[in-house]
């Protein structure tokens, strides 16, 4: 998801998901990016309009996890372009079952547009356990240059501006380096990823593998699903991100989850895994429904 670009929290006897993307080491080559602006210069990146859905279920938990199963679904829709901005949208909905058989649902929905290039990100998210309205994040951050540190101003859930430092980069603008950086061959990203979520101040270092690429037509077929015929004519890469707390405890090196998938260059994300340490979820792309891209149009005279 563009990149989905996904994050996933594990919740109070659930969990929930927002929008986010990285890199970390693999291979023998190594970059780390230092900045924005140190981003190759490649040729533009253009995502496909689109909407997937995948199916969730339980991949594995250890004894003590207190997870007994999960099961749910994602819808995620991709809209816009590099002229009009890229808009996203999610509904994340699971349900967990813990060891006592007791069940909770938690229905994640977020929204965003990010301008291109990432100065503007408006942004949304809802949280609701077991049909009651858990958190609510609502804002726009802003730059005057399409690299560096952030000002927010948040609605929700209280209004109130913060200054946010650092090379920070947001969701799309993350997906797109990891395409660059994947097409100059690099193996690694290292980047402070900011998307609105939690309580709108926060940031996420974030650390994502890249592997080898499959060309067009040697690909893995993403069978049985409706819509995937000619995903696997795409280039993809397998990616494996890990997230941590951009201020950790002292001697607190572990991330805080970890997510791999395969990324197709046009933005549609597959065989994604997301590993909590102590169980872990698997979405399965069921359906895939691309949308007719608006070009972009030349300025008013």
């Amino acid at each position: 998801m563009s990149r989905m670009q996904v994050r996933a929290i594990r919740g109070a006897g659930g969990i929930s998901i927002a929008v986010a993307l990285a890199l970390t080491a693999l291979g023998s080559h190594f970059f780390v990016a230092t900045s924005v602006a140190a981003a190759p210069a490649l040729k533009e990146v253009v995502f496909a309009p689109h909407r997937a859905i995948y199916d969730l279920s339980l991949d594995g938990a250890k004894s003590g996890s207190g997870v007994a199963g999960v099961n749910g679904r994602i819808v995620y829709e991709l809209s816009g372009n590099a002229c009009e901005g890229y808009a996203q949208s999610m509904r994340f909905v699971t349900q967990t079952l813990n060891q006592d058989g007791d069940v909770q649902t938690t229905d994640l929905r977020t929204s965003s547009w990010e301008e291109v290039p990432a100065r503007r990100l408006r942004f949304s998210t809802s949280t609701y356990q077991n049909e009651m309205a858990a958190e609510q994040t609502q804002g726009v951050a802003k730059r005057s240059q399409a690299s560096g540190p952030i000002s927010v101003d948040l609605a929700r859930p209280s209004k109130k501006e913060a200054k946010i430092s650092g090379e920070i980069y947001f969701p799309i603008q993350h997906s797109m380096a990891i395409i660059q950086a994947a097409r100059a061959g690099r193996t690694i990203l290292a980047a402070d990823l900011f998307d609105g979520s939690e309580t709108g101040e926060k940031i996420y270092s974030t650390s994502t593998a890249i592997g080898r690429e499959s060309k067009p037509g040697a690909g893995p077929v993403v069978s049985l699903a409706k819509g995937t015929s000619n995903l696997d004519r795409v280039p993809s890469w397998p990616i494996s991100v890990s997230y941590f707390a951009a201020t950790p405890a002292p001697g607190d090196s572990l991330p805080l989850y970890e997510m791999s998938y395969r990324f197709h260059e046009n933005g549609v994300t597959s065989s994604l895994r997301i590993n909590h340490g102590d169980f872990a979820i698997v979405g399965e792309l069921k359906e895939l429904t691309y949308f007719e891209a608006s070009p972009c149009k030349p300025p008013a005279p």
